[in-house]
């Protein structure tokens, strides 16, 4: 396997100066997770990445790049460690003829580069964000670690301010830019939904002279993206079940385990098998086949796919597991939330059998109206059937106390206390969902809970 970079392309792309002949074969930013022979990025966050360094030398990084001048060790010497790692990012792409794919979006962003990741590597050397690495840092370091022989490059791209997402498409300048949808969140930063959907157009400004934007045609913001490529003429088409889309849901039919769509894809009618539940999961993927179709891929090789496809742990990942002896299925939904992923989650939920329990953490960034927008999600648990709901968070409180009492579950201060009293509280074949905003913490609900499943099966899962 051919090296990644050479300290001397490392040097060619950054303007630094290199110390000794090497090179690496990845790039890694975090000492607990640096594999030998990776190139370590010493990011200044919390912390500065550059106290790290002689760890990374230790766990054997074949070399760092550093705004520290070293000169008895692998490295190459640069004025700006993040100006360093856009100007690789930029490099690699420059040397690859991978079809490049930026994805953002209010909602379902990750679950669409999932999907795609899955799409591509069954056709090709595909080259994926990994986790959510989608912000300054992440995008770079994404694009800067793809080889160069991929034959697919699937990135994406987060945002909760203006002009974020400009920076970060002008890097990537992807052939294909996806707004999978555009809703409320991140609104303490912002004084409307439209200003958000302006933010997210900005992707469409990095795509090179015959590039496609790829939007929701459902999606009541649209329009505005729609002026905005106009201006800008770009090439838009469409997903959604608006006879205006050029990927149209012709109909699904949901189960609690799944579902099963018919999709006309650029005028091909297809049948599409999916694992995982909701109507969201239909968008996203009638979304990730037209991307596919555009990036010259057959409908039915993308849909057979997605067809292997299983939820993502913390978006809908569901696992059978045993609390007390009884056997719960929980629905992971920990990893994040706004208002439109919270009510795809609780409808999900409500398709389940047994009893149904919402577990449920704070929604962050969403300004002033937060606690309103919290206490609105009454409505929707009642009318999906739920049949108690547990909170906890300052804004999930509004909801507590918007609840009919016989849907009232405990409320506690934060996820930790949540998790003592969940697990007291449950039943033979309860469905479990849990739901928050990262900065909410809900994944430590789902652990402790998989701790005591695995302490009641001797230690296995």
């Amino acid at each position: 396997m051919s090296a990644l970079w050479t300290s001397l392309d490392i040097a060619a792309a950054t303007g630094g100066e290199a110390i000794g002949h090497w090179s690496v074969n990845g790039l890694s930013i975090d000492t607990r997770s640096i594999k030998p022979g990776d190139l370590f990025v010493p990011l200044k966050d919390v912390r500065d990445g550059h106290d790290f360094i002689p760890m990374a030398y230790e766990k054997g990084a074949g070399g760092v790049i550093s705004e520290h001048q070293i000169k008895d060790a692998p490295a190459v010497n640069v004025t700006s460690v993040q100006a360093a790692l856009e100007d690789l990012a930029k490099a690699a792409r420059a040397r690859s003829k991978a079809k490049r794919i930026g994805v953002t979006g209010s909602v379902g962003k990750t679950s669409v580069k999932e999907m795609l990741a899955v799409i591509c590597t069954a056709q090709g050397r595909t080259h994926a964000s990994q986790k959510s690495f989608n912000n300054h840092w992440g995008v770079p370091l994404t694009l800067a670690s793809m080889p160069k022989n991929a034959e697919y490059g699937v990135f994406e791209m987060g945002m909760n301010h203006a002009e974020e997402l400009r920076g970060l498409t002008a890097i990537v300048k992807p052939d294909i830019a996806v707004i999978t949808t555009v809703a409320a969140g991140h609104l303490e930063f912002f004084d409307s939904v439209d200003q958000i959907a302006l933010a997210k157009a900005e992707i469409l400004d990095g795509l090179d002279a015959g590039g496609i934007g790829i939007v929701n045609a459902d999606n009541p913001y649209t329009r505005l993206i729609e002026d905005y490529a106009a201006q800008r003429g770009v090439r838009l088409l469409s997903f959604g079940t608006s006879e205006a889309a050029e990927t149209r849901i012709l109909s699904t039919a949901q189960t609690a385990a799944g579902s099963t769509s018919k999709i006309r894809v650029l005028g091909e009618t297809i049948t599409l098998n999916l694992n995982m539940a909701g109507a969201h999961w239909v968008s996203n993927a009638a979304c990730a086949l037209l991307v596919a179709a555009k990036a010259g891929i057959a409908p039915k090789a993308a849909a057979k796919a997605l067809a292997g496809m299983h939820g993502i742990g913390g978006r809908g990942l569901t696992q059978n597991i045993k609390i007390n002896g009884y056997a719960i299925n929980l629905i992971d939904e920990s990893y994040n939330a706004n208002p439109a992923s919270m009510a795809a989650a609780i409808s999900v939920l409500g398709l389940s059998k047994g009893r149904k329990i919402a577990v449920l953490g704070d929604m962050l960034e969403l300004g002033k109206n937060a606690k309103k927008i919290h206490a609105d999600l009454a409505g929707p648990l009642n009318d999906s059937g739920i049949d108690l709901v547990f909170t906890c968070g300052q804004y999930m409180k509004a909801l507590h106390a918007a609840l009919p009492e016989k849907l009232r579950g405990a409320h506690t201060e934060n996820s930790q206390e949540l998790a003592v009293v969940l697990a007291t509280e449950l039943q033979a074949d309860d469905v479990v969902s849990v739901k928050g905003s990262l900065g909410s913490k809900m994944s430590v609900i789902i652990e402790a809970l998989k701790s005591l499943s695995a302490q009641s099966n001797g230690g296995e899962e």
